[in-house]
């Protein structure tokens, strides 16, 4: 059974500056912050991602347009390494890469959401046995709730999909702008609302980095006794470490573009559509998420006003006023909340500091929302790639009577409702990261194992720059590999014992394909 090719340019573009825009943009900025203390170098972290994924993105578009095929990376990975090591990617995209990444942005998702029903931290119920006790959270069950209804819709066929990530993708675009506007309006002289700019004052540290440490680490700013840390000058080897760890979150926040590749069968004219998709697409997402960092810079204070003003801004509710705690503080790291509330006025009035806060918080919850389809859309394509060539549940590779693969996004769907349960938004961040980097390193080297060893080869579209570019992307890549392994030691053995985990459940599968 064929199927009928439906994407062409502007929504394979949509699908992967989609698949982009989560809830990282408006999150990770507030722990970078608190990681290295710098406007600069926080500025910095954002456009050095923003060139390593555009370097990565060209570099495969070389790959995509050799080979075509449903499937992407998956198939790069083992026409260059082989069968083994193409399978240790498929499993580490099911097991953690592509389902972690739905699982943190659904629970983001649902973080937003409670904001307008039912709050997410609320326990549903709780079962205790052994000593070990599980509560399952009202913000679990909407992510689940969330991805289960993605799933469904995705299930009915390409066009819904495609219509659901072009409706969500432009509305998350169109909102973003308006925050940017407003920022770079305030940045450059403009009166709104009451909006200070703090842009220059942000700016005037030169380098000169430092990490906050709290005084009580289990403390929160709606606590009696608010965070009264200090900040700790760091230099050296020390900040490189701190660079490369803060970089997890904005390279987060800049992944799942190459969830086009998996979907070549589904793309019209994929060896020449799919390479402009990547660079446009990345190319339009780092743009805005650089910009979107500027306005951040400008609304905020970098480590927030002094403590007391601070402490009597936030409120009760914690969050009426909370651009007085900064970049740094933001109440649970929603600093694009605390910038929209600015934005809206709340340096004078509360409630237009709360109507910022839902502004923002339904901007995120259509943001990830959108980002979740995109990305369960393309991760069952590969899936059902490997499950045609016996590495993978069979079940996956059928497809039901709208040509979709309706039970490998099941599955997707399953095993990412199971991380929604298991591990905390910072958590899954930093395994899916750590190993989704890992394996656009070697996908990147290929492109020179493949020139040397296939120089005939047809390449309808090459690499700009070659060698030099891809030779840029695995130095600066491997930089922040080596950084993200010795600061955050224990995530990323996790990470690399989860993908090592993929060469012994191999043998099982070479079995069940004998």
């Amino acid at each position: 059974m064929t199927t009928t090719k439906k994407l062409g340019v502007f929504d394979s573009v949509l699908l992967v500056s989609g698949s982009m825009i989560g809830s990282g943009i408006f999150l990770v900025t507030g722990d970078m912050t608190r990681q290295l203390g710098n406007g600069p170098l926080v500025l910095l972290a954002w456009i050095l991602t923003g060139f390593i994924t555009l370097m990565a993105a060209l570099s495969f578009g070389e790959l995509a347009a050799m080979m075509p095929n449903a499937g992407g990376q998956y198939n790069f990975i083992t026409r260059i390494y082989g069968k083994r090591m193409g399978f240790v990617y498929g499993w580490a995209v099911f097991s953690v890469i592509q389902t972690g990444v739905i699982a943190a942005v659904a629970m983001a998702f649902a973080k937003h959401l409670g904001i307008f029903v039912w709050g997410h931290d609320k326990v549903v119920f709780t079962l205790g046995c052994c000593g070990y006790q599980f509560s399952l959270l009202s913000g679990q069950c909407m992510a689940i709730a969330s991805i289960v209804l993605l799933t469904i819709i995705n299930g009915l066929g390409i066009q819904e999909g495609k219509w659901v990530q072009r409706i969500f993708t432009l509305a998350k675009l169109v909102a973003l702008g308006a925050l940017i506007l407003g920022g770079l309006y305030v940045l450059v002289g403009g009166s709104l609302n009451g909006a200070h700019n703090y842009f220059w004052s942000n700016m005037s540290d030169g380098l000169n980095a430092s990490k906050y440490v709290p005084a009580n680490p289990e403390a929160t700013i709606k606590s009696i006794e608010p965070i009264k840390g200090f900040w700790e000058s760091i230099s050296g080897m020390t900040l490189m470490l701190a660079f490369a760890s803060a970089m997890v979150g904005s390279l987060f926040s800049s992944d799942a573009w190459q969830g086009i590749t998996f979907m070549s069968a589904e793309v019209d004219k994929p060896s020449k559509t799919i390479p402009k998709a990547l660079l446009y697409g990345t190319f339009i997402v780092t743009v805005v998420y650089c910009l979107a960092n500027v306005a951040y810079m400008t609304l905020l204070p970098l480590k927030g006003l002094d403590w007391t003003n601070a402490l009597a801004a936030v409120g009760p509710d914690g969050w009426a006023e909370n651009f007085s705690l900064g970049l740094a503080h933001a109440d649970q790291d929603r600093v694009g909340v605390a910038a929209s509330s600015v934005l809206m006025g709340s340096t004078n009035d509360a409630l237009a500091g709360s109507m910022g806060l839902l502004f923002m918080a339904g901007l995120i919850v259509v943001s990830t929302f959108g980002c979740n389809n995109g990305l369960i859309l393309a991760g069952s394509r590969l899936y059902k790639a490997m499950a045609d060539h016996g590495l993978f549940f069979q079940k996956a590779a059928k497809l039901n009577t709208k040509n979709v693969p309706a039970n490998a996004l099941w599955m997707q769907a399953f095993w990412a409702s199971v991380l929604c349960l298991s591990g905390s938004y910072g958590d899954l961040l930093s395994y899916c990261t750590f190993a989704s980097l890992l394996f656009y390193i070697i996908t990147v080297a290929g492109v020179m194992i493949l020139r040397k060893r296939e120089p005939e080869a047809e390449r309808p579209y090459k690499v700009w720059g070659y060698p030099y570019l891809p030779i840029a992307y695995l130095f600066l890549a491997g930089f922040v590999a080596v950084g993200i392994l010795v600061s955050q030691f224990n995530i990323a053995m996790t990470g690399i014992g989860i993908v090592a985990l993929g060469w012994p459940i191999y043998r099982l599968f070479q079995r069940q394909g004998k």
